[in-house]
C-alpha cells in the first residue's frame, strides 16, 4: 500500500490536515470532520517538507489572501468511477461563480443524477482545491458542506468579493 503523508496548517477556518501521496493530494480534512466522509489510512507518515503538502499549503494561502483563483496541484482522487468524474467536474466552476446540484450533474453528462452529486459532493475528499461549495440548491441556498454551512458562506464570500 502507498504511503499517506499529512501536514497541519493554520486556516481562517481553524487547522486544516493536509494529507498526500507521492501521486497526488488525498485529501484536506476540516477541523471538525464527519465520520466516515473520508476514507484515509489509521498510520500516516507526518511530513513537513513533503512537496505536494507544501504546494498545496501555499497555493491555500494564496487562495485565501486572494492572489489565486485557481489551483495547479496533483491529485490522487479514490472513489467510484462516477465520484471522480462529479469531483474532477467542480474543478471546471469558476472562481466566483455558483452552480446548482442539477447543473453540476448536467455538466458531467448526467443530467439525472442529481441527487447523486449531491452524495459525491458530500464525499469530496478536496475540498476548496475542487470548490464543491460552489455548487447551491436551485432556489440558491446553501446546502451540506463539509466545513459547515458558515464555511460554505464565507467562502462564497471570499470569491464574490473578489472577482
Amino acid at each position: 500500500m502507498d504511503q499517506h503523508y499529512t501536514t497541519a496548517m493554520d486556516s481562517r477556518f481553524g487547522v486544516l490536515t493536509l494529507v498526500a501521496t507521492d501521486l497526488g493530494l488525498r485529501a484536506i480534512k476540516w477541523p471538525v470532520e464527519r465520520a466516515g466522509r473520508l476514507s484515509l489510512p489509521d498510520e500516516m507518515i507526518p511530513s513537513q517538507d513533503h512537496p505536494i503538502l507544501e504546494a498545496t499549503r501555499v497555493q491555500l494561502e494564496q487562495y485565501f489572501r486572494v492572489e489565486l483563483t485557481e489551483f495547479d496541484l496533483p491529485l490522487d482522487l479514490r472513489g467510484t468511477e462516477f465520484q471522480r468524474s462529479a469531483w474532477v467536474g467542480l474543478a471546471t466552476i469558476p472562481y466566483g461563480e455558483t452552480v446548482s446540484y442539477s447543473e453540476h450533474a448536467a455538466r458531467i453528462g448526467r443530467p439525472k443524477a442529481v441527487r447523486a452529486i449531491g452524495a459525491a459532493n458530500g464525499r469530496n475528499p478536496i475540498s476548496i482545491v475542487l470548490p464543491c461549495h460552489r455548487v447551491v440548491g436551485v432556489n440558491g441556498n446553501l446546502t451540506g458542506f463539509a466545513g459547515g454551512i458558515e464555511t460554505k458562506r464565507e467562502l462564497l464570500a471570499l470569491e464574490k468579493n473578489n472577482t
